[in-house]
């Protein structure tokens, strides 16, 4: 147990949960040292078992994942930690990095990957796959470019805090296309666009279409 990766795995989903531990319980220097199905149950993990490694879910009940990072971040926790998704979503991947995670992966990501990632981050670096990478490298150069100005324009008139992708959906959405239509658009899955779709109606109180349209408007968003 001492020289083994010690591991916790908080997802909400069992199936999920089973499903890595067996993967890793067949790697002779991990272990699987607790799990968890919230971000707060995260938390209480890592106070009492100090795993090397915490793997955790993006979306999650009372707490996400990205919340309980950055929680863990601010108490100043040695766990590292890497977030586990099935969404490529540009704000998540930036957020998940802003928040303090050391990795990044796909819930489609293989067994060499995810076990590369796995020693990656526990020896100190920092591990995200495919095709994440580009889109951290495009993202920053985007806003190494923009002007501090262009930026707080995109933030004008905007309540709700839409991120600049949610603005783009809801731009198409109105103008009455599908989430299939707007995924081959902006060139993310159909999953995405509806995970987009769902926290832009949340931030901005909406139950349906009318609704969105009619506050949209009132708010000059687009």
């Amino acid at each position: 147990m001492e020289n083994k990766i010690k591991i916790a795995l908080v997802d909400d989903h069992l199936l999920v949960r089973n499903g890595i531990k067996s993967l890793l319980e067949e790697e002779q220097d991990m272990v699987v040292v607790a799990e968890g199905s919230n971000g707060f149950e995260a938390l209480e993990i890592v106070s009492n078992y100090h795993p090397d490694i915490l793997i955790i879910d993006v979306r999650m009940p009372e707490m996400n994942g990205i919340e309980a990072v950055g929680k863990l971040q601010s108490l100043g926790s040695k766990t590292r930690s890497i977030v586990l998704s099935m969404h490529d979503s540009e704000e998540y991947i930036l957020e998940s990095i802003k928040a303090g995670a050391n990795g990044y992966l796909l819930k489609d990501t293989d067994k060499k990957e995810f076990i590369k990632a796995i020693h990656t981050v526990h020896n100190g670096g920092k591990y995200f796959s495919g095709d994440i990478s580009n889109v951290i490298v495009t993202n920053y150069l985007q806003n190494s470019s923009s002007p501090v100005k262009e930026q707080k324009l995109l933030q004008k008139q905007d309540p709700f805090g839409l991120t600049k992708k949610e603005k783009q959906i809801l731009s198409h959405i109105l103008s009455g296309k599908t989430n299939g239509e707007i995924s081959e658009i902006l060139n993310n899955s159909k999953r995405t666009i509806e995970t987009h779709r769902f926290n832009m109606m949340k931030k901005m109180n909406v139950k349906n279409l009318i609704e969105l349209s009619s506050k949209a408007s009132e708010f000059d968003l687009i």
